[in-house]
């Protein structure tokens, strides 16, 4: 078992099927070290959406369920990247995460709401996990959920 597979376990974290697309797109591309991997949603070990994740931070979202949404999506990226790699000790470094959150205009706290992802890459990687960030709130996101992330992570 790997580092990062015994880290995962004492964390408690059990990584789903990674989702197929669902539209024209792969799930990740790797370009020399690099793997980009596509915006991946908060959905739950079962591959299914949870009602407390689901809709806009600032009206039916909690902060709190948002930072919880926000970590679904960084298992799902994980588990994308275990698709992509094989084994996970393979990571060099979480280069960026890319955050949208599904927000009335008003939502004026994104940056914490995106901490759940990114602090599970650090919990995760250990300093390998710290990364660039970006955290847009926005109209609208596919299926009504409350947040969306993307990541880009080099690897050997």
């Amino acid at each position: 078992m790997s580092a990062v597979d015994k880290k995962l376990q004492e964390l408690g974290i059990t990584l789903p099927t990674p989702a197929a697309p669902v539209a024209n797109y792969v799930p990740f591309v790797r370009t020399g070290n690099l793997i980009i991997i596509s915006g991946q949603l908060c959905l739950g070990l079962d591959g299914k959406l949870g009602d407390a994740h689901k809709g806009k931070l600032g009206a039916e979202v909690s902060s709190e369920a948002g930072q919880q949404a926000a970590r679904l999506c960084a298992i799902n990226l994980i588990a994308q990247l275990k698709a992509a790699v094989g084994d996970l000790d393979r990571v060099v470094r979480v280069v960026r995460l890319g955050g949208f959150i599904n927000a009335t205009p008003t939502f004026a706290t994104l940056a914490p709401v995106m901490n759940g992802a990114s602090d599970l890459m650090v919990e995760v990687f250990g300093d390998k996990g710290r990364h660039a960030r970006s955290t847009v709130g926005v109209a609208e996101l596919p299926l009504d959920v409350a947040v969306e992330v993307e990541g880009m992570f080099e690897v050997q």
